[in-house]
Parts: structure tokens; sequence; C-alpha cells
């Protein structure tokens, strides 16, 4: 039978208790992902990594959210504080290559193997603040550049890239998080913008679709739950990879966390994502979502396949070099 079609927000700690075994079992998500309350130290962080794992039985994805600047999960003293995309983009797609590689190199350390990066999104004068300074630039070409470089750092580490925030969320200026953002903009103005950098990496292994309105697409649901965005996805930038939701506990969707769910996988996402670690709360997004159907099951299959042994690198050497270029 094909896994659960979640990835599941991993737990409310750092440990995982009988309870949340139990339940991971049973729903058997295909990925778990985790949080900074999920993290303490690098010990901890494997044990954590290696029983997610065994609770399903398989060689299940753990992914986190490890962008650098003001979204990263793993921090110091034990991982490297890195300084926001945004910044770190001025030194170059070199840099933006290194900085992932060192990144992945930490993750897969500790039994993580997807990173939810690079973020696409063009930075713009409405982009809302959560997102401003996680965007690598303005322009498509630069986007595109940051991004191709990010994800094959973070392959080369042995780490799956997740690009986001499909098809789109620059143009957003509300926070997705309490809000709902809707964007008007003309949809060939969309084709020649937000949707561009992602066409340009649209052979990328998994995606996450953005909680925004497109009234060019659909004018009343999310890109998240509209078919026709997730159409425009497939169709129009040309992504047949694994397309997973962000976060359906984020107030921007309508109805409780199974309806969410359901309609994400109604519109033609493969899998949806919950975030908050709370067993109850995940059970009834479980049973929404269901298993993955025959052609998610296709391409999560691909994606795995994306994922290797990392490259052998002299990392301290990797280090100082990413130290010389932003320095």
């Amino acid at each position: 039978m094909p896994a659960g079609a979640t990835i599941l927000g991993g737990i409310a700690g750092p440990v995982l208790t009988p309870d949340e075994r139990a339940f991971f079992r049973e729903a058997d998500p295909w990925g778990f992902i985790l949080f900074g309350r999920n993290v303490a130290d690098p010990d901890q962080l494997r044990r954590l990594t290696a029983g997610l794992r065994e609770a399903v039985g398989r060689d299940a994805v753990v992914m986190v959210d490890q962008e650098g600047g003001r979204v990263q999960r793993l921090r110091g003293p034990h991982w490297t504080d890195w300084t926001p995309p945004l910044t770190a983009a001025a030194a170059g797609p070199r840099a933006t290559f290194l900085r992932y590689r060192l990144i992945g190199a930490e993750l897969a350390a500790v039994g993580i193997d997807g990173n939810c990066a690079p973020t696409l999104d063009l930075r713009g004068e409405t982009t809302h603040p959560f997102l401003r300074d996680r965007c690598f630039g303005s322009d498509v070409a630069s986007v595109a550049a940051h991004g191709r470089a990010c994800a094959e750092g973070l392959l080369a580490s042995g780490v799956l890239p997740v690009m986001k925030h499909m098809p789109g969320h620059g143009r957003a200026n509300a926070d997705t998080h309490l809000n709902l953002p809707v964007v008007e903009a003309a949809l060939q103005e969309l084709e020649a913008t937000d949707f561009a950098p992602f066409r340009a990496l649209a052979n990328l292994p998994i995606g996450m679709t953005a909680h925004i309105v497109f009234t060019a697409l659909d004018p009343v649901r999310p890109a998240t739950q509209s078919p026709a965005a997730i159409r425009a996805i497939r169709e129009r930038i040309g992504f047949d990879g694994l397309l997973t939701t962000d976060d359906i506990t984020m107030e921007a969707l309508p109805g409780t966390h199974a309806e969410r769910a359901a309609a994400a996988i109604a519109a033609g996402c493969d899998v949806v994502m919950h975030c908050n670690g709370d067993i109850a709360a995940m059970a009834p997004v479980a049973e929404a979502a269901g298993r993955l159907t025959a052609a998610a099951e296709a391409r999560a299959v691909r994606a795995l396949a994306a994922r290797h042994a990392p490259e052998a690198a002299d990392l301290a050497a990797l280090r100082a070099e990413y130290a010389s270029l932003t320095a």
C-alpha cells in the first residue's frame, strides 16, 4: 500500500513519545518536517530522525526549514548561524552553492535529508516583510541562478531541495500565517515574472505551493486548493515533481485542517504538510489526505531517486572559500 499523502510536523518536543511512535506507525506519512521545538543537540537529533524512520519502517524523508537568517531551525552553538539569503546572494551564485553545500552537510550529519529551499519568490515593492529578505533578489535571472546554486549545493550534500512557494509568493503583501493574500496581476505578467524562476528550475524533485489567491487563475481559491492554479504549476511552469502544500495550519486557508487537506488533494497537490506537532490534530488530516495516488507515488519515487549519498568534499576548505567570498 502507498504511504500516506502527508508530511507531518514531527512531534511536540525533542523526544519521540510512545503515543507519537504508534500514531506514525498507523498514519504512515510520506515524510516528516522538524521545527525548533524538536531540536536540542546533534546526538538528540540523530536519535530523533532515526526514531521517526523506525516508526514508519522505511527510510522516510525528514525535512526542515533551513534557509538561513530568520528561518532556520538548527542554530548555534551546535550549528552555523547563517545570514539571510538576500544578504548572502550579494556574493554571487558560487557563494550560494557553498552556503547550501555547507548547510546540507550539517543537516545530513543529523539524519535530515530534505530542506525547504530554495525560495524562488521575486522580491518586489509589495513583498511582505516576513518574506522580503528570504528571497534571493528581484529579477528572474538572478533568482533562478541562485536557486539553481542552492539546489545543487543541497543535492551534493545528499539533501533534497524543496522549491517554494509555487507559483510565486513575492507579490503577496500579507503574511499567510495570518491572512490570505490576493494577487491581481495579469496572467501574462505572472508568466514573465513570478512563474519564470520556477519554470527555470522545473526539473527539481519537490515543490511547495503558496497559500495565495491569483485572480488570473482562480478568483476565489488559494493556489494550494485551486485546480486551476495546480494546473498552471503543472502545465505553464512545467513542474512534474512531487508537489506538497505549504503548512495547512496557516490561517490563510479556510475550514478545518481536515477540510483544508481534502481540498488541497482534490485540487491536485500530491502531499499535504501539517506542521503543528499535535497528533490529535494530525489524525483527521491524515485520514482526509488519504494515501498517495498512483501519479503521486510515481512522483515520490522519482523524488527519492534524486537523493544520494553526500559527495566527497573538504568541508573546511569550502567553508574558508565561502568566508572569503562573503567577507
